[in-house]
């Protein structure tokens, strides 16, 4: 099961990076949307699984909320290293720089981070189907940003359609990889807890520092592309109620 709701994380990337390829009107809505999911994933499901799993303190702190705080952070840091938030520039306008270099590895980090995409959904079925289904919609909505960010960062800073493409299909390629390599391994159920609060605080920076950010750019900010981020969040709160 791991890695068949993988293998759809897989299509939903390539679906990303196709409609990238595609459409540049009205991908505000999807962005919005896939936030909204993505917030409902963290808020609803990961942290309170997280919490309960795990009882370890550090100085007065569970360790899924450092964890949180680490995964947030490391994505920050990754983020401003390769300079992700220049795909605001021109508010979505087509330019070519100098800096191929910088694309390519804004497009790989996104590929490492679908590893993990991947990973997460694994682990999560170590815990209980219920997580692992809500995980996996959360996934997915993001994954379909992943393909999509992956094909416009590498071909944003001057890059060949060909060296997207092939960024593009590592990147659908890479949540299988961490799904099938979490079925072959089991994660203490000690260590689950902080794994669940690391991928959390990856997601919740995501949806808020990068997803949310190209949704309501000043041009492209209106009342529908907000009212599909609510929708998307109160999607996950019905579906994790469902499995529950």
């Amino acid at each position: 099961m791991p890695i068949l709701l993988s293998v759809v994380a897989f299509l939903m990337t390539l679906l990303g990076g196709l409609v990238a390829h595609r459409v540049r009107e009205r991908r505000n809505l999807v962005l919005g949307a896939a936030a909204g999911v993505m917030l409902g994933v963290v808020a609803f499901d990961l942290l309170p699984e997280a919490l309960a799993l795990d009882t370890m303190t550090l100085h007065g702190v569970p360790l899924p909320m450092l964890t949180f705080a680490a995964g947030f952070l490391a994505v920050h840091i990754v983020e401003r290293a390769v300079a992700m938030h220049d795909t605001h520039e021109g508010d979505y306008a087509a330019h070519r720089h100098a800096h191929a270099g910088m694309g390519l590895a804004a497009g790989s980090a996104l590929v490492i981070h679908s590893f993990l995409d991947g990973a997460a959904i694994g682990a999560a079925f170590q815990t209980d189907t219920a997580l692992a289904v809500a995980v996996a919609i959360g996934v997915i909505a993001h994954d379909f940003t992943d393909g999509f960010n992956t094909y416009t960062l590498t071909t944003l800073y001057g890059n060949a359609r060909r060296r997207a493409i092939i960024l593009l299909t590592l990147d659908a390629i890479a949540p299988i990889a961490g799904a099938t390599l979490t079925t072959l391994l089991t994660i203490p159920q000690c260590l689950l807890g902080a794994y669940l609060g690391l991928f959390a605080g990856f997601l919740l920076y995501l949806a808020t520092s990068h997803i949310l950010p190209e949704a309501h750019t000043p041009r492209r900010s209106t009342g529908l592309t907000l009212t599909a981020t609510l929708a998307g969040t109160l999607f996950m709160w019905a579906v994790i109620g469902l499995t529950e």
